[in-house]
């Protein structure tokens, strides 16, 4: 099982704009929606699901495990509680949300509890997001490289990411880019939009391409149905090298995702 390359991220989208978002997503062709639990919107997601006819066999459901659920005995019943509010019996993905704050909780305790949950038919995979480099190392020693299906990170142009990126690669474990536009940031860059005329595409569409050209899955999130369907037309362009290179100028280190007493010491 592969974690599809392209997928609909519902991040601060709450209420009827996230029902609305995923029912437009699904409709012009999304079939791999990430959420989250402290995002507060799983219900939601869950009632687009259920509502949009799409055979569940068709869908891709991610979600994640607030710092808060990560002590053993927590973190499977949180998981059954965002089954419920899905509507699903199975995830396709889990990811550990972030590392626990200040290690409070070890790598190795958490990690087993996920494993745990996928033993259980909670969760067809596992995987981590926000992890650094040692958090991956220690993710490994618990349950083994190959058990960790991907390392959902910030990346885009302004944030390349190359330590967690190299060292995800030289271990096998897959990366999912979120924030791919950077919030938006990347429609204003010369740089792109230069690239993104000579394709007559959109600068979403460049900086996207870019990132599946690294090989990593994107999870792009927008309110209007016609940025969901543009978005995905990233999949019909192929960058040229000279093209890569210039966009490979672009890093500075631009963090965007940076929460105060939850992030860990970055790479």
């Amino acid at each position: 099982m592969h974690i599809p390359s392209f997928g609909l991220g519902t991040f601060r989208l709450q209420g009827q704009v996230v029902i609305d978002s995923v029912r437009n997503g699904l409709d012009v062709g999304y079939r791999h929606i990430d959420t989250a639990q402290i995002y507060g919107n799983e219900a939601e997601v869950g009632q687009a699901l259920a509502e949009s006819g799409v055979p569940r066999g068709e869908l891709f459901v991610t979600t994640k495990v607030w710092t808060e659920a990560l002590a053993a005995g927590k973190l499977i019943p949180s998981l059954k509680e965002s089954l419920r509010k899905l509507r699903l019996e199975q995830l396709d993905l889990a990811l550990i949300h972030w590392p626990s704050p200040g290690d409070a909780v070890p790598v190795a305790e958490y990690m087993g509890e996920l494993a745990l949950a996928r033993e259980q038919g909670l969760t067809k995979l596992i995987g981590v997001s926000n992890f650094t480099v040692r958090h991956m190392e220690e993710a490994i020693a618990a349950v083994g490289a190959a058990a960790i299906a991907t390392n959902q990170v910030e990346i885009h142009p302004f944030l390349q990411n190359h330590k967690v990126v190299d060292f995800a690669r030289r271990h096998g474990i897959h990366l999912t880019a979120y924030m791919p536009l950077a919030y938006g940031k990347v429609m204003h860059d010369p740089v792109i939009a230069r690239i993104a005329e000579r394709h007559v595409a959109t600068p979403a569409q460049i900086a996207l391409a870019w990132s599946l050209q690294q090989g990593y899955a994107v999870i792009p999130s927008s309110t209007r149905r016609t940025n969901l369907e543009a978005n995905l037309g990233a999949r019909r362009i192929t960058l040229n090298d000279e093209e890569l290179a210039a966009i490979a100028t672009l890093e500075r280190g631009e963090r965007i995702a940076n929460p105060e007493g939850i992030a860990p010491a970055w790479d």
